[in-house]
């Protein structure tokens, strides 16, 4: 079994710049929705930090278990793959709920 100790120094670099990078672009996700106003508005930045930071650190993630095994470790791909089907898919629903409810309610629905 390899240690955390084991991993050289090129890997263990770049694994953090990515997990950094990650996080982030998450950190920004949740300061947009903090700072936007109205939903429309509010609904892309966490969509966005989410997928985006998701995929800088399962890239780091990927590559310090691929470095440590020594061999392709891909686990993080299929959650790669659910969180970048997910979010925009939950985006999409959420955005069409207020849509419908603020044209039930006689609202004005901002233009792209």
């Amino acid at each position: 079994m390899t240690h955390a100790g084991d991993l050289p120094v090129w890997a263990a670099i770049a694994t953090s710049c990515l997990v950094l990078l990650g996080a982030g672009l998450t950190l920004v996700g949740a300061l947009g929705l903090l700072r936007l106003k109205t939903f429309y508005e509010r609904v892309h930045a966490p969509t966005l930090g989410a997928t985006w930071g998701a995929g800088g650190i399962l890239l780091g993630s990927i590559l310090l278990f691929t470095v440590l095994q020594s061999r392709p470790v891909l686990h993080e791909a299929l959650i790669a793959v659910f969180v970048t089907v997910t979010t925009p898919v939950t985006l999409m629903l959420l955005t069409r709920a207020a849509v419908y409810r603020d044209r039930s309610e006689g609202k004005d629905i901002p233009r792209p």
